[in-house]
Formats: structure tokens, sequence, C-alpha cells
């Protein structure tokens, strides 16, 4: 469990992720508090290409979005250890071929803007009570609203050239968006029939379609399994239950480190 500022204790979807891939992984990063993050030039990618939706695509900034990435991407990277600048000056057109599609990629998808659809919140921030003394936190890239009354969930996922059929349909990847619509729902007060969620792929090597928007449905069932899976995540936690996954192993950071052997 983790600490905000108000004392209370929050747990996050990214929590129950590392926990359910690795509970040792989970042990030693959130427990332990032994340091588990690193930037790279794909983490520095990702938060570029998002803040460079959040503010100037989708956002009141007066910018061009190539610049506004540009110089968003090189702040990030200003904490990697050991850039790879021949991997960064890929990306940069990699990046520009996105910008210049993800708005006409959600235009498809949902009708003209102003008209079709308007943009409501953008990282929009979810501190939900589970209980009394615990909360789910997490950030909502961007809400859109229709003339139906209808919210619209979309979390932006950057990633190489796409997902596969069976990623697109994890439970463990959609879990995500099913609980940001459960608290989503709970912090405004909404029907869950009136709000839908989407992933949008923003892909960085695909020859084409490289924004790719699709639904993912939580239904009753789907969100009970989900909230099941997340008070599972809570009761083993409190039971200090940390299970070693070493099918995990491969993209660990602790991996053959002193603090996993």
């Amino acid at each position: 469990m983790n600490h905000s500022s108000n004392k209370k204790d929050y747990i996050s979807y990214s929590q129950y992720k590392m926990w359910t891939e690795c509970g040792h992984r989970y042990k030693l990063a959130y427990k332990n508090k032994v340091p588990f993050y690193s930037s790279n030039e794909y983490t520095a990618f990702g938060t570029a290409i998002h803040e460079t939706c959040e503010k100037v695509i989708f956002g009141n900034e007066k910018k061009d979005p190539n610049d506004f990435f540009l110089e968003s991407f090189q702040e990030s990277r200003k904490e990697i250890e050991s850039p790879n600048e021949k991997l960064a000056s890929e990306m940069i057109p990699q990046a520009k071929q996105i910008l210049e599609n993800v708005h006409d990629a959600v235009d498809e998808y949902f009708g003209k803007r102003g008209v079709d659809y308007e943009v409501g919140t953008l990282e929009e921030q979810l501190f939900v009570p589970i209980r009394p003394d615990l909360s789910f936190k997490g950030y909502i890239d961007i809400v859109l609203m229709t003339p139906d009354g209808k919210y619209h969930i979309i979390d932006w996922k950057t990633c190489s050239w796409g997902w596969n059929a069976r990623k697109k349909s994890s439970k463990l990847m959609t879990y995500q968006l099913t609980l940001y619509k459960e608290y989503f729902c709970k912090k405004h007060d909404i029907d869950p029939k009136n709000v839908e969620t989407y992933f949008a792929l923003l892909k960085r090597t695909a020859k084409k379609d490289n924004v790719e928007i699709f639904r993912v449905t939580s239904g009753e069932r789907k969100t009970e399994n989900a909230l099941k899976a997340l008070n599972n995540f809570i009761y083993n936690c409190n039971k200090g239950v940390y299970f070693k996954n070493r099918l995990s192993c491969k993209y660990c950071s602790f991996y053959k480190t002193e603090h996993c052997r």
C-alpha cells in the first residue's frame, strides 16, 4: 500500500498488476521501498506523447505539437542514466506520425469534435474510497462526452507495432479500464450503463494505422470479477502473501540483482 498526501492509504491498478505478475516484485517495490523505476527512451517517449495529447492535441496549449513533444521528450530524457541517441533520433519522426493522426483517428471513431463529441476532462485523477481507510487512485487520460449522454474513457498506450488479439482481451490489461470505469462512476454518481471504455494504441513502428482505438466492454459480471481480483490483492497483501513468479523475470528491474535470487 502507498500513502497519499493526506495520509490515507491508497492502491492503484499498477500496484495490482505488479502483484499479479509477481508478488515478490511488488513486495520489493512497495513494501521494502527498493527503487524499481528507471527512465529510458521508451518511457520518455510515452511520457512526452501523453503530455502532448493532453496539453496540445486535446488541450488548450497553443504550440506546435511536434515542438512541444520534442521539448517534453528532451526533458524526460534528462533522467536517463545511459541515453541512447540513435534510438531517440528514430523516435522523433515516429512521434510526428502519431501526432499527425491522433486527432483524426478520434474524429473517425467518434465523429466531429464540437458536434458529435466534446472533450470532458484530461488527466482526471481518481481518488475514490474503497472503504474508510483505503482509496483507489488512478489517472484517466481523456474523457469524451457524446450527445446521447454517454461518457467515453480513453487510455493512451504507446507501443511498437501494436497488440495481438490475446493482449487486447487479456483480463490483466482490460481490468485497468474496468476499474477506472467503476471508480469514475462512483466519483461522479454516474450509471455505469452510460460509460464506455477504450484503449488507443499509439504505435511507433506501424507502417499504417499507427493510431488504433478499440472498445473494451465491462458489464456487471466483468466488473464483479475485477473487484473480486482487486480485493483478493488487498487481502493477500494484508496477510503478507507475496509469491515469486519466475516466469515474470525477463523484464523485471530486480532480475539477477541482490534483491532477487
